[in-house]
């Protein structure tokens, strides 16, 4: 495609990550197709679990724009995929952007799914789809974490549409439509209650977390949640969810990376080592 068909039509672009185990390291593999592609892979930790940070070049989304991201991970293997930056989401003409994730995981993998944030700008409209599939012993520990426009610079998300989709097929199901001419729900206290930022936090396991592992899971988020408006469930036997809502991104990321490591070495009996790029 044309630079200038490009501008038409919106980007297409498509990722696809595969990893495989390998006596004690895990392999990585990813193909590419437009501007979506892994800025590095690391292996802070050792061998046995490859860091991707992966990168969109043009720096934003907007309408049109059709992003994929494809994950596969095989039996044992063990991946971090991040981000250096947010993904944001533009004003759009009129057409619609997406980006959508599809996760499987094989039998016994792990997988840390901990992109930075998505913005949506005033006027955006736009879908974000992560659908994730566990074959049995397989783990993850997943985030999303959407600002709705950009208070700091005095933007606010009066304009637009933001669809939010997370999906692990007949177990879990999260799906909301955020319209920036909705006051009811942007505003009142039984909505967002004008907080302009909403995480949640996952840990996922098939074909279930043992109740004392969930428990533990559970207490663990809790006891850093301090006074901060957020709620910890386990609504199946194979999944615990952290919900926060705030004001700004940065006291969410906080709250979310030390549950992250916490569950990290409560599930795994592994040190909550920070992704480098997320000190750069």
């Amino acid at each position: 495609m044309t630079g200038a068909a490009a501008a038409r039509e919106g980007w297409r672009a498509q990722l696809s990550l595969h990893y495989r185990r390998d006596g004690l390291r895990t392999l990585a593999h990813d193909r590419h197709e437009g501007p979506l592609r892994v800025l590095r892979r690391l292996y802070p930790e050792g061998p046995g679990i490859c860091h991707h940070v992966i990168v969109h070049p043009p720096g934003g989304i907007v309408g049109g724009d059709r992003l994929a991201v494809d994950v596969r991970l095989d039996e044992g293997s063990h991946a971090l995929i991040t981000t250096p930056g947010a993904t944001r989401f533009y004003r759009s003409a009129g057409a619609e952007a997406s980006q959508r994730v599809r996760m499987s995981l094989g039998a016994g993998s792990r997988l840390e799914w901990l992109p930075l944030e998505t913005i949506v700008h005033r006027g955006c409209i736009a879908e974000s789809h992560l659908t994730m599939t566990f074959e049995a012993g397989a783990e993850a520990i997943g985030w999303d974490v959407l600002a709705l426009g950009a208070p700091a610079a005095g933007e606010r998300f009066d304009a637009g549409r933001f669809i939010q989709h997370i999906e692990w097929p007949g177990r879990w199901l999260e799906r909301g439509r955020i319209d920036g001419g909705d006051a009811l729900l942007l505003q009142s206290p039984l909505g967002l209650g004008g907080h302009t930022t909403l995480a949640t936090l996952w840990f996922a396991a098939a074909p279930a977390i043992e109740s004392s592992r969930r428990e533990v899971l559970v207490d663990a988020a809790r006891a850093l949640v301090g006074d901060a408006q957020a709620g910890v469930t386990a609504p199946e036997p194979g999944l615990v969810v952290l919900r926060v809502l705030v004001d700004r991104v940065e006291p969410a990321m906080t709250l979310l990376r030390a549950v992250r490591a916490a569950w990290r070495l409560a599930a795994w009996g592994l040190e909550g080592v920070a992704p480098r790029v997320w000190s750069t």
